[in-house]
């Protein structure tokens, strides 16, 4: 699969992820719909524009859209395992794992 269609189904990933995690507390909830509502945007921002993009150029644009991304789900993980949610945050977890391995291959 070329970077492209890997960028976009991430992009879908996100939105899914966004819709799936639910908490217990209604703070949480929030907090981490929020960050999680970043990661998202983010990454969907770029989906349209990621096949215009040069192959020698991907990697030059989509590192730190990617790494904006994975930060802004590492905040929503975190606020999940620091609530004991290891359910909720294994899902963010691995959506982090598809970024890296999408880095990696840049």
């Amino acid at each position: 699969m070329s970077i492209s269609a890997r960028y976009r189904t991430l992009s879908a990933d996100a939105r899914l992820l966004q819709k799936k995690i639910t908490t217990s507390s209604p703070e949480l909830q929030d907090q981490v719909e929020r960050e999680l509502a970043k990661a998202t945007e983010t990454l969907v921002a770029f989906a349209e524009q990621v096949g215009e993009i040069p192959q020698f150029k991907l990697e030059k644009e989509l590192t730190p859209v990617l790494i904006k991304a994975h930060g802004e789900l590492d905040r929503a993980r975190l606020l999940l395992e620091a609530a004991d949610d290891e359910v909720n945050a294994e899902r963010i977890w691995d959506m982090e794992q598809l970024i890296y391995r999408l880095l990696n291959d840049l």
